[in-house]
């Protein structure tokens, strides 16, 4: 697969007019209470299919083949890309099948469900797999890549216009780290209006492969251990985004799990949002100070948590 190039500013525009009607401008709030920055967040968690997926499958759909498209819509996803998916499909009245990892959540999959997707779950390394071939026996119509695809990135990258037109003079953004579609969409948008602006990817330490790319100068293979933050890490970095995602991020904060538990408490009982391990991540990571003690953006960037998972965390205790 040949490397993802960088996205214009042209692209993302061009994505915020397409998305105009299919994803909300998510609204920035400072976080309530002391903080090491100025943080403030970024709540993808309230769009309408609880997280930024939406805005890349929209783009992308809206340049799909019409012939392919009526066969119907298909990704690979844990879940919020499924539900992006499951939720555009129906709009347009087209069947949706989503291959998913035996380890997603019923929290994330059953609202997939029903919207009236088929899914089919297969073996981490086998839902991976799909993610790499860009295919599976099961899939069948217009596929959405969850991460390595341009127009997916450009759709994501609308985030990042949307911070610099609310924030003008924010020095730095924290991005849950998955597979780098988020990251390095919000990256290429923000630093061709702010050049100055920092970007960091966020990871959980229990699966972290960016960091040690970094240091590596090159993808490595790291252990992936699941837990609750189970809508970022992985094994490895998929390698056509490598190229991208080491050029435009400023680096990978990687925290625990405990810390990134605590930032989804702070976020429930200081700002009233329900958060997912993803979206907290950001959180925790700009908690850390390390992308800055200045004008600080944490991207939550989902809120699709199983409520038993969440009343664990709220509890202090780890699920």
């Amino acid at each position: 697969m040949q490397p993802i190039p960088p996205i214009s500013l042209d692209d993302v525009r061009a994505a915020a007019a397409r998305l105009d009607g299919v994803a909300i401008r998510s609204p920035l709030l400072r976080l309530e209470g002391d903080a090491p920055a100025k943080i403030h967040l970024k709540l993808e968690s309230l769009q309408r299919t609880g997280s930024f997926k939406v805005r890349g499958a929209g783009n992308a759909l809206a340049g799909a083949d019409p012939a392919l498209l009526a066969r119907g819509v298909a990704t690979a996803s844990a879940g919020n890309m499924a539900r992006a998916a499951a939720w555009l499909a129906q709009r347009r009245g087209v069947p949706c099948t989503v291959v998913a990892p035996d380890d997603a959540p019923a929290a994330k999959l059953e609202p997939v469900a029903n919207l009236g997707a088929r899914i089919v779950r297969v073996p981490f390394d086998a839902w991976w797999q799909a993610l790499v071939d860009r295919s599976h026996p099961e899939l069948d119509g217009f596929f959405i890549h969850p991460v390595a695809d341009p127009a997916v990135i450009a759709g994501n990258g609308t985030v990042g216009l949307e911070i610099v037109a609310d924030l003008p003079d924010v020095d730095a953004v924290v991005v849950p780290f998955g597979g780098g579609g988020l990251s390095s969409g919000i990256a290429c948008a923000v630093k061709a209006l702010r050049p100055g602006v920092r970007v960091f990817a966020a990871e959980v330490a229990t699966a972290a492969p960016f960091a040690p790319s970094l240091a590596a100068g090159r993808p490595v293979a790291v252990e992936r251990i699941p837990s609750f933050v189970d809508g970022i890490g992985a094994s490895g970095v998929l390698a056509e985004m490598w190229p991208l995602a080491s050029s435009v991020l400023d680096g990978s904060i990687v925290v625990e799990l405990e810390a990134v538990a605590e930032a989804l408490r702070l976020l429930a009982t200081r700002n009233r949002i329900v958060a997912e391990g993803a979206g907290a991540a950001a959180l925790a990571a700009a908690l850390t100070g390390r992308a800055g003690t200045g004008r600080v953006v944490a991207v939550i960037s989902g809120g699709n948590i199983d409520s038993s998972t969440l009343a664990a965390i709220l509890a202090h205790r780890l699920p």
